[in-house]
Formats: C-alpha cells, sequence, structure tokens
C-alpha cells in the first residue's frame, strides 16, 4: 500500500512511522508512506495557505488552491482521497479494514478551522477519529494508518491476532495473562491453564461481553441487532 500524508507540518511524523509494526511493514516493502507539505503549493511569496472565512468568525481557513494543487500532485487512478475532519464518519475496526484494501491512500490533515469547502470534491471521504477537536489532523493521521496497516496482510506476524482484536468482532477482547501464574496473590484463571480450547474460547467470550457491557453496552446491543 502507497500513503501520501498532506499537512503543514512534515516534521510532525518523524518518529511514529519509523519504530515497531509500521517500520517492519516498511521495510519488507508493504508499506510506503511519503509526505507533502501543503504550503509548498502556494502562489503565496510567503507561503501563505490560509485566510479569514467569509462571513467572519473566529480562526483561519486552508485556501482551496493550494489544497487541490497538493492533491492533485498525488493522485492516481486507484487513489483514496481521505480528509480528516470532526465532521467525518467514525474511524472504526471495520472502517481500518476498508482502508487497507486500497492501493493508495491520499491523507489531507484538516488544521485551523477546517479546508474551503470548495475543495471537497477532491474529496471521497471525510472520517473522524472521535468526537472531539485537535490542533490538526497529523495525530489523527497516524492513528488511521496504525490502524488500516494492522490489515495489510503480511504486516502482522499472527493473522490470527487481528481477527482476535478488540471491535473485530463488534466487542472488547478479553482478558489476556502471561508469567507468572500467581502475582501477588493474583492467580491465572485455571480455564487458561487447563489446555481445552473450546473452554478457552468460551471463557474468553464471555469475558469480553461482560466487559463490553459493563464500559460499552451499546457495543453489545448493536451487536444483537445485526444477529
Amino acid at each position: 500500500m502507497e500513503i501520501d500524508i498532506l499537512s503543514l507540518f512534515p516534521d510532525y511524523f518523524r518518529g511514529p512511522f519509523d519504530v515497531s509494526m509500521l517500520k517492519r511493514a516498511r521495510d519488507a516493502g508493504l508499506l510506503e508512506i511519503r509526505h507533502t507539505d501543503i504550503r509548498e503549493f502556494s502562489e503565496n511569496k510567503h507561503g501563505r495557505v490560509d485566510e479569514r472565512p467569509f462571513g467572519g468568525g473566529p480562526g483561519m481557513v486552508l485556501c482551496p488552491g493550494p489544497v487541490v494543487r497538493a492533491i492533485r500532485s498525488v493522485r492516481k487512478p486507484n487513489t483514496h482521497v481521505v480528509y480528516l475532519s470532526p465532521q467525518g464518519n467514525l474511524l472504526t475496526a471495520a472502517k481500518c479494514g476498508e482502508l487497507a484494501k486500497y492501493e493508495h491512500l491520499v491523507i489531507l490533515c484538516g488544521h485551523y478551522e477546517g479546508v474551503d469547502e470548495r475543495a471537497m470534491s477532491e474529496i471521497d471521504e471525510e472520517i473522524s477519529i472521535g468526537d472531539y477537536v485537535l490542533t490538526s489532523g497529523c495525530a489523527a493521521a497516524i492513528v488511521l494508518i496504525e490502524g488500516a496497516a494492522r490489515f495489510i496482510p503480511g504486516v502482522i506476524g499472527h493473522p490470527d491476532a487481528v481477527q482476535e482484536d478488540s471491535f473485530q468482532n463488534g466487542i472488547f477482547d478479553g482478558p489476556h495473562y502471561t508469567r507468572p501464574e500467581v502475582f501477588e496473590g493474583m492467580e491465572v484463571p485455571a480455564v487458561l491453564r487447563e489446555g481445552n480450547h473450546a473452554k478457552i474460547r468460551q471463557w474468553r467470550k464471555s469475558e469480553a461481553l461482560k466487559k463490553t457491557n459493563r464500559v460499552r453496552p451499546e457495543l453489545v446491543m448493536n451487536q444483537g441487532e445485526n444477529q
């Protein structure tokens, strides 16, 4: 998969893609990530890409020209353009799986009060990582990329791990335990030490449902409605 990130702060991304899973994916040629500075497409001699909004109001708005030119500079026939903004559809595990199927993603990071509406004709999809506002879409881009990368074949060493992740089946993941068997008086549940895999699966599902119902009951309700 190829990913082009369009932002005002390319330096923001120094580090997150050079460690752990994403670094291994890049080194293996499974993922290529490039950065584009929207300011490079400004027609202003000072590199300015924002202006005050018509009609008044606080903050600044990204001008359509630099945004459109930046998108078109990296767009290919198979490109899917995502704009990260609080007004987008919520990023979920299912959506991450969908995004991982594209050969080329262009991710536009919002800044200031957002993007001039006339640039939205270049956007295929708006995505939000939650009902809150960040200074820019850069942090959201990192979340989206890591979430989607997990679904790219070969990125995760154990494919079953993705299928057992929280939300992949509509609910939280079950609890996990490792050595030692006893820690500060707390024992690993006996069912996990007995080796009966059918019972282990059932126990994990039961515990996952309990926690989901306690913390996010709407997820359990949604699962029932979809069955």
